[in-house]
């Protein structure tokens, strides 16, 4: 059978009209993502394992002080690489590749972190120290302790008056104002510490008057301590007249040294 010629050109050129066709249709573009909403929607990268055969390196593993007193703490700081199981023994336990920890131990300790990956085990120490404080400075070695009785018969001043009277001179008043201050330090040291006022007398003049008068001088030695504040019922008052005279001569020297008023500690 023949076919004529220009049906079949005909048909080829119907062929190509629609391949023309058939290619002039575009492809749908897929839509693009900001790159911000692209990064929200990516899951957050974790980090690579580590390679087979790489062994876990310690890069930093230290206490922070390395020497303290006991209740006193220290910061373990450690950074390790290519492990996937970290410890620190002394309690501490596991933990992460990097970090710190306080401790507190009370005598010197050694932390050994251990660190372990597929390649191997590393490990490295520190020590912390734990020192006791410095004893204190050894006290003065006391003196041997002096009674309020001694106190008084080394510093107490007697008290001297004119001829035949008990009236306070100048000179008694100073002498009397410092024994004021020593009585008040003796009282304040010894709570049950008294003392006596003795009242002396130059021998001339008979033995009750002489009593007499002794009594009103040692009287009046206590009433001017009391008007300085002191207590009065830590001071008594006695009379020895003319009987303990500390001088026997028979002069005016000798028996102003007999006139006067004696503080001593009460019996």
């Amino acid at each position: 059978m023949r076919i004529d010629q220009k049906t079949v050109r005909v048909a080829a050129m119907g062929a190509l009209l629609l391949a023309a066709a058939a290619c002039s249709k575009k492809a749908p573009i897929a839509p693009v993502l900001p790159p911000s909403a692209a990064a929200s929607n990516a899951p957050p990268p974790s980090p690579p394992p580590p390679a087979k055969g790489v062994v876990p390196r310690i890069d930093v593993f230290m206490a922070n002080p390395s020497s303290i007193q006991p209740g006193e703490s220290s910061t373990l700081s450690w950074s390790v690489a290519n492990a996937t199981d970290i410890t620190i023994d002394q309690n501490v336990g596991t933990v992460a590749a990097n970090g710190t920890r306080d401790v507190f131990p009370n005598t010197t300790t050694t932390f050994t972190l251990a660190a372990r990956g597929p390649g191997g085990m590393a490990n490295r120490s520190v020590t912390i120290a734990v020192t006791s404080p410095p004893p204190p400075p050894p006290s003065a070695p006391k003196g041997p302790s002096v009674s309020g009785a001694e106190i008084l018969s080394r510093e107490a001043q007697d008290v001297y008056f004119d001829y035949d009277k008990s009236d306070i001179r100048e000179d008694a008043r100073q002498a009397l104002t410092k024994d004021a201050d020593l009585l008040r330090r003796i009282f304040a040291t010894d709570p049950t510490f008294s003392v006596v006022i003795e009242g002396h007398c130059d021998e001339r003049g008979s033995a009750e008057y002489n009593l007499g008068l002794g009594d009103r001088r040692a009287s009046s030695a206590k009433d001017f301590l009391v008007q300085l504040g002191l207590p009065t019922d830590r001071i008594r008052t006695i009379s020895y007249g003319k009987e303990r005279p500390v001088c026997t001569d028979a002069n005016e020297g000798c028996y102003q040294r007999n006139r006067r008023a004696h503080l001593a500690p009460a019996q």
